[in-house]
């Protein structure tokens, strides 16, 4: 089975959840047997094309645009990534499905589907309108929503990471339910990046001081993410805990919140590190009292994954897919979305019974280990793919009609 891939997020370029995935979840098809190609913008280098980890990579680049229309943008790389599928199919063989990751690719994978006759799937990472907590703000926007809409329905079958996430296509998009499969992100599990406890001390301390805890969120710095909400609530969790937040990320929203920090007068308690590398994010969380994502809206939510992976203690919100890879009680603490007292009510209990937090960690690694690995979501993408080729082979679309 050869498959061909369009994401505008691929290594060295991953900004969110949906190039983590795409990352991740391409090199373990081809350990499934899944022959894989993507084409990628190139965005922050990289070889205009190469083979990395069995998976065969062309890079395009982008057309001077401004960055504020970014619809634009990418409607004028569509031509670019079209040719490049081309080419690709020319020299390597023909592709036996098409495989488009989020609005950004849709008219590239809508187009090669017609050209090439063969069938289209769709994964929704995100949607505009979850973004916007319902709503539409602006023309690029709406421009953003039409092309969701148009992948949807476009696909054969389409690819969510959360049940929260197949009910928002049918309530944004009327997709229906029978058409949607539900594939959750995964998380590789590593040991400790410790080599002993005298390392680990070391490290915590250029953070922390001894007799502090800490409180850590690494992410995309945007409103959405809900940090407003956090930094509402931590002039109560530091008067009863002495605590130290430790935010990692960069994004629009960075100002507002030093801001907020201030006004608050938290600002003493509350660090901003900017971008972290994955090691370095790695420590941090082995070397957290607690980890915390506050989102108001979150499709999956792969960092409460990678903080589990850790061990780590973690409270959430409920928005989205974070209620469902979080058990409230049970592997984590949950609290309502945009609710700053019951955000500060869950990280006092946390922090207050750091024993009971951590048995919460153990339990959630464990269930990491069972349901949320690579090989299992890439055996699971993988099954969607064999579904979609025996359906569109005895259609009146497929090469099966040609032969009866």
């Amino acid at each position: 089975m050869h498959v061909l891939q369009i994401a505008w997020e691929y290594p060295p370029h991953i900004v969110g959840g949906l190039g983590r995935h795409v990352a991740e979840l391409l090199p373990a098809l081809v350990g499934q047997g899944v022959e894989i190609s993507v084409v990628t913008p190139r965005l922050r280098g990289g070889a205009y094309e190469e083979v990395a980890d069995g998976v065969v990579v062309r890079r395009v680049d982008v057309p001077e645009s401004p960055w504020s229309d970014y619809p634009s943008l990418v409607a004028q790389t569509t031509h670019a990534l079209q040719v490049a599928a081309d080419e690709l199919q020319s020299r390597r063989g023909r592709f036996d499905l098409v495989h488009a990751h989020d609005w950004l690719a849709a008219e590239v994978g809508v187009a090669l589907k017609h050209r090439w006759r063969v069938p289209l799937i769709a994964t929704i990472h995100a949607t505009e309108r979850g973004r916007g907590r319902g709503s539409l703000n602006g023309p690029a926007a709406q421009r953003i929503n039409d092309l969701e809409w148009r992948l949807t329905f476009e696909a054969w079958r389409v690819i969510v990471c959360s049940r929260f996430m197949a009910r928002q296509l049918g309530d944004y998009f009327q997709t229906p339910a029978d058409k949607i499969d539900v594939v959750p992100n995964g998380v590789h599990i590593g040991g400790s990046p410790f080599e002993d406890a005298e390392g680990w001390l070391a490290f915590r301390r250029r953070y922390v001081a001894d007799d502090e805890r800490m409180v850590f969120y690494v992410g995309r710095i945007v409103y959405e993410k809900g940090l407003h909400v956090l930094l509402d609530a931590w002039p109560r969790i530091v008067g009863a805990q002495k605590a130290r937040l430790i935010i990692a990320g960069s994004g629009e929203y960075l100002a507002p919140l030093k801001g907020q920090a201030e006004a608050l007068g938290v600002s003493d308690t509350v660090r901003f590190v900017g971008f972290v590398s994955d090691a370095e994010r790695d420590r941090l969380y082995h070397a957290a009292d607690l980890a915390i994502f506050p989102s108001l809206y979150e499709p999956f939510g792969i960092v409460a994954l990678e903080a589990l992976a850790t061990a780590c203690p973690l409270v959430v919100s409920d928005a989205g897919g974070l209620a469902e890879v979080v058990q409230a009680g049970v592997t984590g603490l949950v609290a309502p979305a945009d609710n700053p007292g019951a955000l500060a009510d869950a990280v006092i209990a946390a922090l207050s019974r750091p024993d009971l937090a951590r048995a919460r960690a153990a339990a959630a690694l464990r269930d990491i280990r069972d349901y949320y690995t690579w090989p299992r979501i890439a055996c699971a993408t993988a099954a969607v793919y064999e579904r979609v080729l025996g359906e569109w082979w005895d259609s009146d679309w497929g090469p099966g009609s040609l032969a009866a």
